[in-house]
């Protein structure tokens, strides 16, 4: 039996089947990297904050106020969530009175939270957002985005029940 050397670029149809059949596994290999952000997103705003190193105090803050069912609901949430160096710029005697007052502490804590998921693409288009706790955040995105006197450092951490987006300080409300 006599082997027959076939060359693709004397088949165009194969060639396009070729190319087709590349194509489409491209496209699963790309749904397989868009299936690991959708397992992240199987995770709340909390589980995702606790996942995250970044977030300790956070995390501690939120489980100190009595948060935690809260934020774990079905949302949507928006969560602007200071990183453990935005809480190290508290002074110490500060936070620990902050975290033992649990009024003033949850009032801080929901002033960082918008009831509705706001991705950043929304975020820029937006001059303030009203928080959880009553009072609006002021954005501005005249150089880079800021929240109150926050920049936003990483946007878009997608959760099950809404987005986080990382600032480097602790907002107060008034």
């Amino acid at each position: 039996m006599k082997m027959v050397k076939l060359n693709i670029q004397s088949f165009p149809v194969l060639g396009a089947f070729a190319m087709i059949i590349a194509l489409m596994s491209a496209i699963s290999v790309a749904g397989h990297h868009g299936e690991k952000k959708s397992k992240s997103a199987d995770m709340d705003i909390v589980d995702t904050a606790i996942a995250s190193d970044n977030f300790s105090t956070l995390v501690t803050a939120v489980k100190q106020a009595g948060l935690v069912d809260a934020l774990k609901g079905d949302g949507p949430f928006t969560l602007f969530a200071p990183t453990n160096e935005a809480f190290a710029e508290i002074p110490e005697d500060k936070l620990k009175a902050l975290l033992n007052d649990k009024k003033a502490l949850t009032a801080v804590l929901t002033y960082h939270v918008v009831p509705a998921n706001v991705p950043s693409g929304q975020v820029v288009n937006l001059s303030s957002a009203k928080t959880l706790q009553g009072q609006n955040i002021a954005i501005d995105t005249s150089n880079g985005v800021k929240i109150n006197n926050a920049n936003v450092i990483k946007t878009d951490i997608v959760a099950s029940n809404g987005v986080i987006h990382v600032i480097d300080k602790v907002i107060m409300p008034n």
